[in-house]
């Protein structure tokens, strides 16, 4: 499949990531975004040597979406700070099984990383080495016995939408990690990311990139 380019510049590009692939090259793993989007950057421009791309931001393995990558060291720093001080408007859209008690709704938790089993448990209370994590949620659109969710992510922890919408009993769809009944097909999680707004890191102009998700 064919790298599918939603924002380009001379100092930032935004690309969509499929489920499966990692954003960074891992041992063991199919070719990467960083890779793929390096060889873009190598053929449209003709560029000699190596080319800098530097990773702002990461999604799960099995998540899609948009990836925002700097082709400038001076972008590169400027985003940095721009995620830390959490300027960067982050919306995903995830469908999950059951349905949240409320249509709109605010959780916190307190997470804690378990890097062995590569897993992220959700506490309502902070515990010792506990991380707070904090999202907003909107129910788009109810079937059945699942739901679509439009998601704000207001703080950046790793598998932070998963644990806590596991956390409340409902899950990803595929996401037997964190409470799914099954996996889906391709190993893949129905969370994609779908919007990303922020100031230009250089030009200071309003940025808003979209994605569809399937």
């Amino acid at each position: 499949m064919s790298l599918q380019v939603l924002f380009e510049d001379n100092h930032l590009i935004a690309v969509v990531k499929e489920p499966g692939q990692t954003v960074q090259p891992e041992p063991g793993k199919p070719k990467s975004l960083e890779d793929e989007v390096k060889l873009y950057i190598k053929e449209k421009y003709n560029k000699p040597g190596d080319v800098f791309l530097g990773v702002i931001h990461r999604l799960d393995m099995p998540v899609s979406g948009i990836v925002l990558f700097a082709r400038t060291s001076k972008a590169l720093t400027r985003m940095n700070e721009l995620f830390k001080n959490r300027k960067v408007d982050k919306i995903y859209e995830a469908k999950v099984e059951g349905k949240p008690l409320h249509n709109i709704d605010t959780l916190t938790h307190f997470l804690v990383r378990d890097e062995i089993k590569n897993i992220t448990k959700a506490h309502i209370k902070p515990i010792p080495n506990s991380e707070k994590a904090t999202l907003s949620f909107e129910v788009k659109y109810v079937n059945n016995s699942n739901c679509i969710l439009r998601i704000k992510l207001l703080t950046g922890r790793k598998h932070q939408i998963r644990a806590q919408l596991g956390a409340i009993k409902c899950p990803i769809i595929g996401d037997v990690k964190y409470g799914a009944s099954k996996r889906l097909d391709d190993k893949s999680i129905a969370l994609t990311a779908v919007e990303l707004s922020f100031e230009h890191p250089v030009t200071n102009a309003p940025i808003k990139i979209t994605y569809q998700a399937r």
